[in-house]
Parts: structure tokens; sequence; C-alpha cells
């Protein structure tokens, strides 16, 4: 029995001595260097545990347009692919571009009832269920209130594209050039018919999640384009960093 309980109390004093020895931390490179010449650092590095630098990034969301074809399309969604660079990075502060490529798929109105509501008339006919395309460059700044969450602001500007969906043919015939009540009286708009440059700008939202080369956000962009609309859109993001 005795040796039983100084078997049990060299065990412990064993575990008391390795808890209370100091826990070891990682030197940086000039801290090692001062050990060496035997001088106290001046400063100690912070560590941010996250990764900066070359990303690619995908958007998945909803988006809407606010302008003048609010009442025939309907609020759909928005994706986009992106890869960028955070060209500049600090404890507190970062800067990237970006360059995204966004698809928008809305359901909108039959250009029947368009008809019926006037737009040949107002100049906002457009084939009711739609598709954009949209290049943009961005270019982002984000502020860091904690180690691992960014607040910022991006601003871009692009092309937007919305190809006609509808066969050419009957289109041209049915939905434009027929001049009764259910069509648009011969009132082709040009929306479909050519590209338009497109500006945008929005707050983001990141947090860099412990598998240090994946973050996750919210970008919001509001965004114009000239001949077209103007719209809004909202997208949750997974980045990752290489």
């Amino acid at each position: 029995m005795d040796a039983l309980m100084k078997l049990a109390l060299t065990g412990l004093l064993s575990l008391l001595a390795v808890s209370a020895a100091p826990v070891a931390s990682a030197q940086t490179y000039e801290e090692y260097e001062a050990e060496e010449q035997g001088e106290k650092p001046k400063t100690t590095r912070a560590v941010r545990e996250i990764v900066k630098g070359t990303y690619a990034k995908t958007n998945v969301g909803a988006s809407l347009y606010l302008g003048q074809y609010s009442q025939f399309i309907r609020p759909g969604t928005s994706i986009a692919l992106a890869v960028g660079q955070d060209f500049m990075d600090t404890e507190t502060m970062s800067m990237a571009w970006e360059a995204s490529f966004f698809q928008g798929i809305n359901n909108g109105t039959d250009y029947e009832e368009q008809a019926a509501a006037g737009c040949f008339t107002n100049g906002t006919c457009i084939q009711g269920d739609l598709r954009t395309y949209t290049l943009v460059g961005i270019y982002e700044v984000s502020f860091y209130p904690s180690r691992r969450v960014g607040i910022g602001l991006r601003a871009g500007g692009g092309m937007l594209f919305s190809p006609l969906l509808m066969n050419e043919k009957y289109y041209a015939q049915e939905v434009v050039g027929d001049t009764s009540s259910g069509a648009w009286q011969g009132q082709r708009p040009s929306v479909h018919d050519q590209p338009h440059p497109v500006v945008l700008g929005g707050p983001t939202l990141e947090y860099y999640t412990k598998l240090s080369h994946f973050s996750a956000g919210i970008d919001a962009d509001i965004f114009y384009a000239v001949g077209f609309d103007l719209g809004l859109s909202a997208t949750g993001t997974l980045k990752y960093t290489f």
C-alpha cells in the first residue's frame, strides 16, 4: 500500500510540474536574432492567422431591378465567379483588385401583358424572362475591427450584356412587328441589341475562418447600366486565397 501511495504521489508531483511549466510560443525572426545577440527585442509582431494574396471567389444570391423595368422583371438570382489579389495588407487595413463575371437570372411579365400596360409608349418593353452577363473590374478597401472580421467598401465598372432569348424571327414578327393591341406596335427596344456600360458599388463584410485560406462574407452592390436599368444585388461569398 505504501508503495502505491508513493507512486501516486510521484505521479501527482510530475503532473503539477508539467502543468506549471511555461507555455511555449513561436518566435519571430527578429526575436530570435535579438536573443542570439543578448538583446531584448524592441517589438513583437502580432499574428492574424489569415492568408492574403491572390484569390478566387464565388458569389451566390439575389438581385432585383429598381427602375423602369421593376414593374415587369421579378427579383431573381445573381451568381458570380471572380479572381483578385490583395495588393496591400496591414493589421488594420487592406486593399484589393478584383475581376468578376456576374450572371443574372430573372423571370418577367409576358410581352402581351407589357403591351397592355403601355410599355411601347414609355420605352420600357423588354423580353419577359431575362439573362444578363456582366464583366466588371472592382477596387476594394477593407478595415479590420477585429482579427478575423473585415468591413469594407467596393466600387467598379464594366459592361453588361442582355442577349435576346427569343427566336429572332418570332420576336421581330410577332412581338415587335405586329400592330395588334397585344404587341409592341413596331417599337423595338435596343436593350438586347447592344452592350451597356455599368458601374457598381457597395459595402462588403468578410470573415476569415480558422481554415486560414478560406473566408466567407456578404457583398451588397447597387449597380446602374446605361440604357438599361438601376438594380441591387446581395450575395453570399466564399473565397479561397492561394
